[in-house]
């Protein structure tokens, strides 16, 4: 199973940028799909996530508001439409995905690479 995030750039503050994250591989069921963010010199956060089906997303404070996940699970990809983008939204932003690889297996965690955000002020 491999994520492939796509979507980050450069933009001013009060911009907008909407992210993509695609997974591929043998994957029997996708659980929650979510997006993690790691800005310079700090730990890595939680920035949003969506339940399997998709009735319960979570925004963490700093982004309510601003920043609205999706997902299409037909074609297995997660989007973070982030809006009105402030400095302190720079980082990279890591897609992660809850994935049973095998009916027989466990759900385990992957990740994307990473694609950065910067935002200038």
């Amino acid at each position: 199973v491999q994520l492939q995030a796509s979507g980050g750039g450069l933009v001013q503050a009060g911009g907008s940028l909407r992210l993509s994250c695609a997974a591929s591989g043998t994957i029997f069921s996708i659980n929650q799909m979510g997006w993690y963010r790691q800005g310079p010199g700090k730990q890595r956060e939680l920035v949003a996530y969506v339940d399997g089906d998709g009735s319960r997303p979570y925004y963490a404070d700093s982004v309510k508001g601003r920043f609205t996940i999706s997902r299409d699970i037909a074609v297995k990809e997660v989007y973070l439409q982030m809006n009105d983008l402030r400095p302190e939204d720079t980082a990279a932003y890591y897609c992660n995905m809850i994935i049973r690889p095998g009916k027989l297996q466990f759900f385990s965690d992957y990740w994307g690479q990473g694609t950065l955000v910067t935002v200038s002020s």
